[in-house]
């Protein structure tokens, strides 16, 4: 069948408007009472409101060390390429894959720059061109077994997240490598405002992805693919594309986090990858609940990422042991999906 491209005004399969600022709810019919006003807006800004709640109880219980200006620095600083994976993995989320391999990917990108940049000498520029390179070959590898092969996405990506650890550990003999170029510490840790330029990178990437999938005609295709393969192809959507599309631009995205991560931190771990994977889900279902209710958001994303770090830093400042982060993310992974479920549902009704 001759794949064509639709209107960026088609309809969202499933009677939702395509309208990105319209949560999914399509028009209010006239008359309806106003108590659903407020639920959608306990909906889109409940976070916010929570957030702003989270952030002054710490700031009452721990006014010497939480309200400081360096404690929000540290929060707002520290979590770039955190966002930036999570602002990947929802690509492939929004065309309805589930990528495993997003940090691995991150990881990976990191110990490979590292390698490449000091272990062979090679100028910084050449080694991250050839890092992206290896991002975009992860991503088609990917793409092709999901899409032209047909194997499902969390097999592939789990598969391929579990090969990529293994290889970086075989490739980096197990050690951290320290000593990377200078210019990309600089490049990533100056600060603006009191915060590293890795941050405002990070910001750009969800500007930029808030527009391509919520204001254009690819975005909103990738949309409707995540909603109904099916309904997709009849709309004469390039659904096989799309879902490839997504998959690359994923891998590629978080390989660029994992350069990031390099300058961040100015060392590479090889098994420095898994620990982001399940701060990224979170992030991202949690994004779900926030601001455009039922739709993978990159602000809603933005949002997610920065409260669940508050809350992780005010329960440690607190005398909260490490593993109050691994509580605090798989607590908000599972409610975040609850939550996304009983918004669908309503919304349905």
């Amino acid at each position: 069948m001759t794949e064509t491209q639709t209107s960026s005004t088609a309809p969202v399969p499933g009677g939702a408007s395509s309208d990105p600022d319209s949560g999914g709810t399509g028009a209010r019919a006239a008359g309806e009472p106003s108590r659903w006003d407020w639920v959608d807006l306990t909906e889109r800004y409940g976070i916010l409101v929570l957030w702003a709640v989270v952030i002054v109880v710490f700031s009452l219980l721990r006014p010497d060390t939480f309200f400081t200006s360096s404690n929000f620095e540290t929060i707002f600083g520290t979590q770039a390429v955190q966002l930036v994976i999570t602002l990947g993995l929802i690509v492939s989320l929004t065309a309805g894959e589930f990528d495993l391999s997003v940090a691995s990917v991150m990881g990976f990108g990191a110990t490979m720059l590292a390698i490449l940049n000091v272990n062979d000498g090679w100028p910084l520029v050449p080694a991250i061109l050839v890092t992206l390179l290896v991002g975009l070959l992860i991503g088609s590898v990917n793409a092709f077994l999901v899409v032209r092969v047909g194997v499902s996405s969390l097999i592939v990506t789990l598969g391929m997240g579990t090969l990529l650890s293994g290889i970086g550990f075989g490739i980096s003999h197990s050690v951290t490598i320290g000593g990377i170029s200078p210019n990309l510490l600089t490049a990533m840790q100056t600060t603006i405002f009191g915060l590293p330029i890795a941050f405002y990178i990070g910001l750009l990437f969800v500007v930029v992805l808030w527009y391509v999938l919520g204001y254009t005609p690819l975005g909103r295709h990738l949309l409707f693919v995540g909603e109904g393969r099916q309904v997709a192809r009849l709309a004469g959507l390039r659904v096989d594309s799309m879902r490839a599309l997504a998959l690359i631009t994923t891998a590629l995205i978080c390989t660029i986090a994992g350069i990031m991560q390099a300058g961040v931190v100015g060392a590479a771990d090889p098994g420095g990858g898994p620990p982001y994977l399940l701060p990224a889900f979170a992030g991202a279902f949690l994004g779900q609940t926030v601001i455009n209710p039922g739709r993978f958001s990159p602000w809603g994303v933005f949002v997610a990422t920065y409260f669940l770090v508050t809350g992780i830093t005010g329960l440690q400042l607190l005398g909260g042991a490490g593993w109050v982060q691994d509580v605090f993310y798989g607590g908000a992974l599972v409610i975040a999906v609850t939550l996304a479920q009983l918004v669908a549902r309503r919304r349905r009704a």
